[in-house]
């Protein structure tokens, strides 16, 4: 079984539908082949040589008859092995921090500090930016940390029917939400633009998800005092980052499965 986070995501880059009808139809062309191969064996060997040959050369054109008629199903599977092959390798049985908010408000920065810099880019095929991975334990589990830009840095309506179905992806994948905001607005994006986002991003994941508002750049922090902000930081200056960090780990809650003494669940 494929995980949902998985699914959603391989079937956000290529149509999954049509992928199971090519795979189908290779299965489909194997049978005729095999059928085709001892078809045509029995003929070769009850055949003088002449006919043998002429058999040999009928099974071989039927062959490559059935293959023509996969031409296209087999260019289709392979297109999509090399988009799927290369998605971000985020481990859906590994506990996951989503960050989220608009450009410039310190996500990459936050997570580059809480991972010591010690996460990759990987590339969404339709994300003109990488998704930054990072990693870092807490009593011995490794937990990641996951900031999507293109995906959760704008509202609904700015996103493409391919980027929603990515959005519904990650639904699946995160075990809580860390919004950060910049009451400052010096990202670009006023505080009200900024709220109304986090709103949006709430409600899409729902009660089943923690979520949290983090106010990066505290120093401004009476410019959102009055909203709901559980956490203040400064990336910069390096304040609060860790209490942030322990908070979201708190708030998602990860219990690993631990094997009983007789080797079960």
């Amino acid at each position: 079984d494929v995980d949902p986070f998985y699914y959603e995501l391989a079937d956000a880059i290529v149509d999954v539908d049509r992928l199971r009808q090519a795979l189908s139809q290779v299965m489909w062309a194997s049978r005729q082949i095999e059928d085709l191969r001892d078809e045509y064996t029995t003929k070769v060997r009850n055949s003088d040589v002449d006919t043998a040959r002429k058999h040999r050369k009928q099974a071989f054109a039927r062959m490559a008859d059935v293959m023509d008629q996969i031409e296209e199903d087999l260019r289709y599977i392979g297109d999509s092995r090399d988009q799927l092959k290369v998605l971000p390798d985020i481990r859906p049985d590994e506990p996951a921090i989503v960050i989220a908010g608009y450009p410039n408000v310190g996500k990459s920065s936050f997570v580059n500090r809480v991972t010591r810099a010690s996460n990759e880019i990987a590339e969404y095929p339709f994300t003109t930016r990488g998704v930054q991975i990072g990693h870092f334990e807490r009593d011995h589990v490794r937990y990641q940390i996951v900031d999507t830009p293109g995906l959760l840095d704008r509202p609904e309506e700015d996103r493409n029917d391919i980027e929603r179905q990515a959005v519904s992806a990650l639904e699946h994948l995160a075990d809580v939400v860390v919004f950060v905001l910049d009451p400052s607005g010096d990202c670009g994006y006023p505080l009200d633009v900024q709220l109304e986002l986090r709103e949006e991003v709430r409600e899409l994941f729902g009660d089943a998800v923690p979520f949290l508002t983090v106010a990066n750049k505290h120093d401004r922090f009476e410019a959102v005092r009055a909203e709901s902000v559980d956490a203040t930081m400064s990336v910069t200056e390096d304040e609060n980052v860790e209490d942030v960090l322990d908070m979201a780990v708190e708030a998602a809650a990860f219990e690993p499965d631990l094997p009983t003494r007789d080797g079960g669940e």
